[in-house]
């Protein structure tokens, strides 16, 4: 674990960055782990399915309402603790995500409203479609049914 420099003083490995493949490891379990290259490889393994899943299961998620992309973003994440090219897709995904808050923000209200009313239109045709192609589940009013089969007509 490093120190950082002294306020005004330059530091030696500017631009340098740890990378996950990095031998400086902060947690000791996993540097017990890479210690030996036989529970290393099946560390690695381990951590590439378990990020695996989690995207495709995000993937899967991607078109319904909810937390798809997150579930995405998660799965790279896991993918990050350990390989390099995850964690640059996850920065570069954090700098753009973080460069459309910012911009958001500094809209105006009509635009901000404007920005919320498309993400509610686009989370409510999905939600039409899902119900018009799989059926509508039954903890849903029974209404709904006989609504869906008047806007179907439409």
């Amino acid at each position: 674990m490093s120190v950082p420099p002294p306020a005004g003083e330059a530091r030696e490995d500017v631009g340098a960055e740890q990378h996950a493949d990095a031998p400086e490891d902060d947690w000791a379990w996993r540097r017990r782990l890479r210690a030996n290259p036989t529970t290393a490889k099946v560390y690695r393994i381990g951590v590439f399915i378990a990020g695996l899943l989690i995207v495709v299961v995000g993937l899967a998620l991607i078109p319904f309402p909810g937390p798809g992309w997150l579930i995405v973003i998660a799965g790279l994440a896991i993918w990050a603790t350990e390989f390099e090219r995850a964690q640059r897709v996850l920065e570069f995904v954090k700098k753009n995500l973080r460069m459309w808050e910012e911009w958001v923000k500094r809209q105006n209200l009509f635009v901000k409203g404007l920005v919320g009313v498309v993400g509610l239109v686009f989370i409510a045709t999905v939600l039409w479609l899902t119900f018009h192609f799989s059926g509508i589940p039954g903890f849903f009013p029974d209404g709904l049914e006989s609504w869906m089969r008047t806007t179907a007509r439409i």
